[in-house]
């Protein structure tokens, strides 16, 4: 039998999808087509869309975000022996690209305002092996790209910037996606534009698009379609997928903004909890808060996992943060990170959780959420 608290007040969760008529509509024409393949006209309408709305030449829409950081980081020739350096506090897919092409991932750690990057401590992690940055815009908040550019001109390297959860995000009034030589999307169930499963890489750079596109298709070759010269990847997006997506690319002003209200809005409800810090919205950004994060104190006396267990006994779902990439078993049985700590990531990764979310969620709802995270951090 479930709690009473939990009875009488409706379970809360995390996040839901936003699927509507527009998208059902284009699904249906998208099967009524006979194409629900990745061939037929809705794929590359999608990708077009959506390399329009984030400033992009080319879109190349793949079966997931991790499958475009891997296309990213072949289009981009990284080889074993490269340094990638990136952040420490991410999900597994960014070092799991880097490895998976024989490159080292070099780690740093975040900025405790924002949880991206700390960017002051990239320059002292460039050697001559270094290839390239991978720049990850965290819950929704832009790194600061600028001086990762800056760096990356001055010393040859390449940018790889992870938008996974940064739909619609601008930094200095540019878009993400498109402020590094590549921009992967992900386009997974709880992410602002969703297609269930889905990801997409977006480049200025022709030749990069093109070697991705081969990529996702198995490296096929136009003149001889069963010969392979490279090896690559089954990567390809269905059309039934590109049709949710490209309904979705015409509400997108809609889904931002209402992410925006909802960041907001807990904002000023959380604002002074003591106890509770959350994340800073840079001057030069503009987030879209695709998860609405808090870090707990430690003079709670409680970290995220037990502040979470007694929300979730009074009807509100949670996620814990990322776990950092030097804490990763799986990571360092490779022989990586061993002795390496990253503090903000550390503290980030014990003490942060992130609240309810998703597109569905109400004022009222926001409102009993904050209430009951203000009545738990002052238990």
């Amino acid at each position: 039998m479930l709690p009473s608290a939990v009875a009488i007040e409706p379970f809360i969760p995390v996040s839901e999808p936003l699927i509507g008529e527009r998208e059902s509509a284009y699904v249906l024409d998208c099967l009524r087509s006979g194409w629900i393949s990745s061939e037929g006209p809705y794929v590359a309408a999608f990708e077009r869309a959506w390399a329009d709305y984030c400033g992009a030449e080319h879109g190349v829409a793949v079966s997931s975000g991790t499958a475009a950081l891997y296309a990213a980081v072949d289009a981009l020739r990284l080889r074993p022996g490269d340094e990638v350096i990136l952040p420490a506090f991410t999900i597994i897919s960014c070092a799991q690209a880097v490895i998976a092409a024989g490159a080292l991932p070099v780690l740093v750690d975040s900025d405790a305002r924002t949880w991206c990057m700390d960017v002051a401590q990239v320059a002292p992690k460039i050697t001559p092996r270094t290839r390239a940055i991978m720049a990850v815009h965290i819950y929704g908040h832009p790194v600061d790209m600028a001086p990762l550019r800056g760096l990356a001109a001055a010393n040859g390297l390449r940018v790889i910037e992870d938008a996974a959860e940064a739909h619609g995000a601008e930094y200095r009034g540019a878009r993400t996606g498109n402020l590094g030589d590549v921009g992967c999307f992900s386009f997974y169930a709880n992410k602002i534009l969703t297609t269930g499963e889905g990801g997409m890489l977006l480049t200025d750079d022709a030749a990069l698009a093109a070697r991705a596109r081969s990529y996702r298709n198995l490296a096929f070759e136009d003149e001889r379609r069963f010969r392979h010269t490279r090896l690559g990847q089954n990567f390809r997006m269905t059309a039934l997928q590109a049709a949710i997506g490209l309904a979705q690319v015409e509400d997108i002003d809609a889904r931002v903004a209402r992410k925006r209200a909802i960041g907001q809005r807990y904002g000023a409800l959380l604002l002074g909890v003591d106890g509770v810090a959350l994340q800073a919205e840079e001057p030069w950004a503009r987030s879209v808060y695709w998860m609405y994060g808090i870090v707990l104190d430690e003079s709670l006396s409680c970290d995220a996992s037990v502040f979470a267990a007694r929300l979730r006994r009074r009807g509100i779902d949670t996620r814990p943060f990322f776990l950092g990439m030097h804490e990763q078993p799986a990571l360092l049985e490779r022989g990586l990170f061993r002795g390496e700590r990253y503090p903000v990531a550390e503290r980030l990764a014990r003490q942060g959780l992130y609240l309810p979310s998703g597109l569905t969620l109400t004022d009222q709802q926001i409102e009993r959420v904050a209430a009951i995270v203000r009545e738990e951090a002052a238990a």
